[in-house]
């Protein structure tokens, strides 16, 4: 006979992870599946973990999740060729019993989730492939195939969090392929090296952790940025543009990394560590607008499978576990109420989405995608200029402040007209407003 599931989750990320949990401690009758060998052994995404959503799920998550530092201080940086223009916030409130956000190494949180998810009885298999999805007569979603033997599984509804490539929703004819300006590939190194070093250089204690955000020539003129952020032994940094960019460029990603780390400003915060991973993955970046269908009869989309990552904050895990919970949610809603997992009824899940921080952020920010790949300026031209001037309104000389001032707005006019600067500012303030 062929096994029967309330539900079925496929992939074990932050999105799929949260649905199983929330749908399991319910009661429900819940298989996830995993194509990694272990939960978190292909995860590579992320290095940042939100609090606020996670308390959601997992009130108590402080007691026994492996965390690396709780984030104090977070710098954006604007780099030139050997310089930077930057800003900075730092608090000591971040520093209270239950911290905001934290630096994490997803292979020891995703093994973490895994262990939750047994203890309120749900069922993780690994090292199974997903190979397609199984309908009725109807075209209702009721069960997938998998690539083990007998592998036939039949639920009442089944959750999709397979992570960007969304290949089971593409082979099932749910999602086009994605559009090469709409996804970003990244690559990222973990460093090993002393937490003393690591608290002398970023000005931490124990515990503490600093995040960077960069943004400027070190992405060689296409849209993207990299970033740096301490663990407790060890440092990740990394670099992502977009794949159209990298398509046309002729820097490859493992080379764009190398000239990071080897930045005059980034250099000395690496000195001395030694490379422990590597690993690429890709990143949804398209925006509200490269969103799939979420819902249809028997089946939802959560995490990055939906494209839900806020390119503009970097935001992307918190995005994931808010999706996966509402998808279980409205699972366990249904179920209660007797009613049947058909498109009508899974539209709820929308509505949860609709009405929450996600869409909300999303739609805010719709235009953003487009305005940063038709405006390289941002990448190259943008950056030069702002360091040029503030090194020249930095350096003491005999020449007096309006010279200066004027010598400064000469330089923007030369490369760009004044009324492209101005053009350039309202697109901005038009796609965040």
């Amino acid at each position: 006979m062929v096994e029967k599931f309330d539900a079925i989750v496929i992939g074990a990320g932050p999105s799929g992870n949260a649905a199983t949990y929330t749908l399991a401690k319910q009661g429900l009758k819940v298989l996830q599946l995993e194509r990694g060998e272990y939960p978190g052994a292909k995860n590579v995404q992320g290095g940042i973990m939100y609090a606020h959503e996670l308390e959601k799920i997992i009130p108590d998550f402080r007691d026994d999740c492996p965390t690396e530092r709780h984030i104090i201080e977070q710098r954006v940086w604007l780099l030139g060729d050997d310089n930077y223009v930057g800003t900075n916030y730092r608090s000591e409130a971040f520093n209270s019993d239950k911290p905001n956000r934290y630096t994490i190494i997803r292979a020891n949180i995703d093994k973490w989730w895994g262990e939750q998810i047994r203890k309120v009885g749900g069922l993780q298999i690994c090292e199974t492939t997903v190979t397609e999805l199984i309908r009725d007569a109807s075209g209702k979603v009721i069960g997938v195939r998998t690539d083990r033997e007998g592998g036939e599984i039949h639920a009442d509804v089944v959750i999709m969090a397979d992570g960007v490539n969304a290949l089971l929703a593409k082979r099932a004819g749910l999602q086009d392929e994605a559009a090469p300006e709409n996804v970003a590939l990244a690559v990222k190194e973990i460093l090993f090296i002393d937490p003393e070093l690591i608290q002398q250089r970023f000005g931490i204690k124990e515990d503490e952790g600093v995040v960077i955000e960069i943004m400027g020539k070190v992405t060689k003129g296409m849209v993207g940025t990299a970033f740096l952020y301490t663990n407790k032994e060890s440092l990740t940094i990394g670099i992502g543009c977009l794949i159209s960019d990298f398509k046309n460029g002729d820097c490859p990603p493992y080379r764009m990394l190398e000239e990071l780390k080897k930045h005059p400003v980034i250099r000395p915060l690496i000195e001395g560590a030694e490379m422990k991973e590597y690993a690429a993955h890709m990143i949804p970046e398209g925006g509200y607008k490269a969103i799939p269908q979420l819902y249809g009869d028997g089946w939802m989309v959560v995490g990055d499978a939906a494209h839900f990552n806020n390119a503009a904050h970097r935001e992307g895990s918190n995005l994931a576990m808010a999706s996966g919970r509402m998808a279980a949610e409205t699972v366990l809603e249904l179920k209660a109420a007797g009613k049947g997992f058909t498109a009508s009824n899974l539209a709820a899940y929308k509505k949860k989405l609709d009405d929450s921080f996600i869409m909300k952020d999303l739609k805010k920010y719709r235009e953003l995608p487009g305005i940063m790949h038709g405006n390289k300026q941002f990448f190259g031209a943008y950056p030069d200029e702002i360091t040029a001037a503030a090194h020249n309104w930095f350096t003491v000389d005999s020449v007096d402040k309006k010279t200066k001032e004027k010598a400064i707005m000469k330089a923007f006019v030369k490369r760009r007209s004044v009324m492209g600067l101005v053009g350039d500012a309202i697109k901005l303030v038009r796609a965040v407003r």
